[in-house]
């Protein structure tokens, strides 16, 4: 997939890993094991590790994977149009552009 990091804070988190281990704690390290998980990937319905899930709620329209306990890494479809199935519902497995919006707790 296209892996788009638009937010500069987010970004150095992502290819910083004395930044990421400061921020997010040693077990976060696997956030670049996430990272290249999602750039190999076709689409999103391939990712298989860390408990894919697409979002509900606020974060309507948003997915996450697991990274370690409550931190997770939350991305956006980065299409335009969004691939929609017939309900309005996002499709997934054609989403092949994302964007990273979000890492951390967000339960907090």
């Amino acid at each position: 997939m296209e892996v788009d990091i638009p937010d500069d804070a987010l970004r150095a988190l992502c290819e910083q890993q004395r930044l990421a281990v400061k921020a997010l704690g040693a077990p976060c390290a696997r956030l670049r094991s996430r990272l290249s998980d999602l750039s190999a990937a076709l689409h999103v319905r391939e990712l298989v590790v860390g408990r894919p899930h697409p979002l509900t709620g606020n974060r309507l329209g948003q997915f996450a994977v697991s990274l370690h306990g409550g931190i997770r890494l939350v991305f956006e479809p980065n299409h335009d149009p969004v691939p929609r199935r017939a309900d309005g519902s996002i499709n997934w497995a054609l989403v092949a552009r994302i964007r990273i919006i979000y890492i951390g707790d967000y339960h907090d």
